[in-house]
């Protein structure tokens, strides 16, 4: 019996170790990812193989952003392939300030936001944030995209990709950050990743 109840207590232990390494992060009013992301057309790219799929790079792509939510994808057609997404916003969109009047949800491979009140113009709120399917290039990558959290930035490099499976789906990135709803998430081939809070020391690839 008293196994079992520092078996529990070890269990609690863990679990709000986890939640805590998964937990929001705020900050002071003000943009914390001023920059748009980076998108370079390409003539040549490796094609990439994962899961059954075949990886076609359609643009070279980075982008530091703050994470406006994840959502960990285990048993839909793409989870083998994209295990998480994440929402993220640069500009205003990284702004506490601006993201306080926002609620922001994901669920079924969309992100989704309601406002009751525009904190700034709508033509903002969609040309600063975008879900992105990410993909990872290798398993030490998809471990640091699992570890991320709301809140962090993050920064990400690789390609904007086209993904084909052996049976024929067809899954495509946007390639404008400007559209919305059905077809305007990126599929985002990732190389490298790295998460981080302001109050860091500066890091870069």
């Amino acid at each position: 019996m008293q196994l079992e109840r520092g078996a529990g207590v070890l269990w609690v232990c863990i679990y709000l170790s986890l939640a805590g390494c998964l937990s929001e992060v705020s900050y002071s009013p003000g943009p914390i990812a001023p920059n748009s992301p980076v998108q370079e057309k390409i003539t040549s790219a490796p094609v990439f193989q994962k899961k059954g799929y075949i990886i076609r790079p359609l643009a070279r792509f980075q982008i530091e952003a703050r994470v406006l939510s994840r959502e960990r994808y285990r048993f839909d057609r793409g989870a083998a392939l994209s295990p998480i997404d994440l929402a993220l916003g640069w500009g205003p969109m990284s702004d506490q300030a601006v993201l306080d009047q926002i609620d922001i949800s994901q669920g079924g491979r969309f992100y989704r936001w309601r406002v009751d009140q525009y904190p700034i113009p709508r033509k903002d709120i969609i040309e600063h944030s975008a879900n992105m399917h990410m993909i990872p290039a290798a398993d030490d990558v998809e471990k640091d995209l699992l570890a991320v959290r709301k809140g962090e930035i993050v920064l990400v490099e690789g390609y904007l990709v086209k993904a084909t499976s052996d049976k024929g789906a067809v899954w495509t990135s946007s390639l404008t950050r400007k559209d919305s709803g059905d077809g305007a998430c990126e599929l985002v081939w990732v190389e490298r990743v790295l998460s981080y809070t302001p109050d860091m020391a500066d890091f870069g690839f």
